[in-house]
């Protein structure tokens, strides 16, 4: 029988303007899912590239809370191919990720590097090797180079470093939200994958969790493609959250330098 992964998320929200509010916890493939709601109404599916799902609310004014449970079983997929609109869509610059103002940042050893894979791998180890990880160290309007010139980040930052730089270099990068068992401080986690050799995977500067247990919940440029929680005209305080992804098994043993498909 395949390992299990158990997700379980809870948040809170102060709404001073009502209004529509897109939610995006849900894990892609989930085996069996909930997602709870502290008010009444009906809610709009919204669904994206690769598996990603948002749920639109109207919310009313008030404090509210947003509770969601999900299982699924930990396969070993294929990977994805890469296919030409992907390399039109995550070789060019983004908000988060601008590769086009990074040049004079890039590690000039990388271009001598002879394929795809050892690039990668390079630019993981600088980004891991160069930044920090500190907790409540960035602001949210930090893109790569703010996070190189600070030399210190979190999960997101790390992934628009790597992002940026495979991007510079011509790789097709994108970012990925995922759930992390093993994850510690425990929280929504940040990776990105690269196109090598055709094919999407995985990788993770941080080193803070296996990445074969790791879930998909969103997919895009950067960060400002796969938030949990975007207004779409509601005013609201946010109040904080809590995350928990576990697995019934032990976490499996991290070799990154392997290639690792994301499900």
């Amino acid at each position: 029988m395949a390992p299990r992964a158990t997700v379980d998320v809870e948040f809170s929200v102060r709404v001073t303007e009502p209004g529509p509010a897109a939610i995006a916890v849900a894990a892609v493939h989930a085996d069996t899912e909930e997602l709870r709601v502290s008010w009444h109404g009906d809610s709009e599916l919204v669904e994206f590239d690769h598996g990603s799902r948002a749920e639109v609310f109207q919310l009313p004014a008030g404090e509210h809370r947003v509770t969601y449970h999900a299982e699924r079983a930990l396969t070993e997929p294929e990977p994805e191919p890469v296919t030409l609109a992907d390399v039109a869509v995550f070789t060019r610059p983004s908000r988060y990720c601008p590769s086009d103002r990074i040049a004079g940042l890039v590690p000039p050893e990388l271009f001598a590097l002879p394929d795809t894979k050892s690039r990668v791998d390079a630019i993981v180890r600088h980004v891991h090797e160069r930044l920090s990880y500190v907790v409540g160290s960035s602001r949210g309007t930090d893109d790569a180079i703010d996070t190189l010139l600070a030399g210190e980040g979190v999960c997101r930052d790390f992934a628009h470093v790597c992002i940026s730089v495979c991007r510079f270099l011509d790789i097709p990068a994108r970012y990925v939200g995922v759930y992390a068992p093993g994850l510690s401080p425990m929280d929504f986690h940040a990776v990105f994958e690269a196109a090598v050799d055709g094919f999407w995977y995985v990788f993770d500067a941080t080193h803070l969790a296996p990445r074969q247990t790791m879930l998909r919940i969103s997919t895009g440029r950067d960060a400002a493609d796969t938030s949990f929680l975007a207004t779409l005209g509601a005013e609201l305080d946010f109040l904080g959250s809590t995350v928990f992804a576990t697995t019934d098994t032990a976490l499996p043993h991290d070799d990154w330098s392997e290639l690792v498909v994301l499900d």
